[in-house]
């Protein structure tokens, strides 16, 4: 029996990375999953086959989360499909540019925010209310040590995660009297598309950051997604879990 027998999941940005790590791990504990993808449909796809090789049911839906018509439209699509909606994972979020503020572009400061802030926000706006009538459900954000770091070359990434932080806490205080649960995974470096970009701009530095030397794995992020998902967790709400092998103490 699953810790999540039987729940529908929707996850953003679920076709690669942490995105899908948290969908196979979420689908391995019983649940059925919602892929989001914003560009790669072969992606999506294959992570939708690997779900139902898991014995689940998946649908894989398009939407850019920045657009909040499509954002709508998409949990429509998954309402008329599944019928409810309870745990909600918003992951979707894009690289900064590594670049000082002085040099940054105007328009990627508003694409990674609109992105990685706005589209955090839209997916709440259109899940939420649907968890609270219900009384019934779990939000979960995922955030970056990034927002405690706040490393040089990367404002608009920093910025964003940081907000995503305060919206967790003020949402899991709006949600707690209907019983719903808001909580916040916050990774350290992964071994994503992300990850590895990183590793290979900073090097070994980024390792020897880390007291349990190695980069984290999209699963090391699934399996704490479901901790936050599930009844063992039932006692927890508002909170930041850092998943990072110890780099932010």
């Amino acid at each position: 029996m699953g810790r999540l027998d039987g729940k529908i999941a929707l996850i953003t940005g679920s076709s690669r990375g942490i995105g899908r790590g948290i969908a196979l791990e979420m689908a391995r504990e019983g649940a059925d999953i919602a892929v989001n993808y914003r560009r790669d449909q072969a992606a999506a796809a294959a992570t939708a086959r690997d779900i139902e090789a898991l014995g689940r049911s998946a649908i894989s839906l398009h939407a850019d989360v920045s657009d909040w018509p499509a954002v709508q439209q998409m949990v429509h699509d998954i309402l008329q499909h599944f019928g409810r909606i309870d745990i909600v994972v918003a992951n979707s979020g894009i690289a900064s540019r590594v670049v000082p503020q002085w040099d940054l572009e105007i328009d990627h400061w508003h694409k990674v925010i609109n992105t990685n802030l706005h589209g955090v926000f839209y997916t709440c706006r259109a899940t939420v209310g649907h968890l609270v009538e219900r009384k019934s459900g779990n939000v979960i954000l995922i955030s970056s040590i990034g927002a405690d770091t706040c490393g040089p070359m990367g404002a608009p990434y920093y910025v964003a995660k940081a907000g995503v932080n305060a919206l967790t806490k003020s949402l899991a205080k709006e949600c707690a009297p209907s019983g719903v649960r808001v909580n916040c995974i916050a990774p350290g470096l992964v071994a994503s598309d992300m990850g590895e970009r990183m590793m290979k701009f900073y090097g070994d530095a980024l390792i020897s950051g880390i007291p349990l030397g190695r980069a984290g794995q999209p699963a090391d992020i699934g399996k704490a997604a479901v901790y936050l998902a599930s009844d063992d967790a039932s006692f927890v709400t508002g909170k930041i879990l850092r998943v990072d092998g110890g780099a932010w103490m």
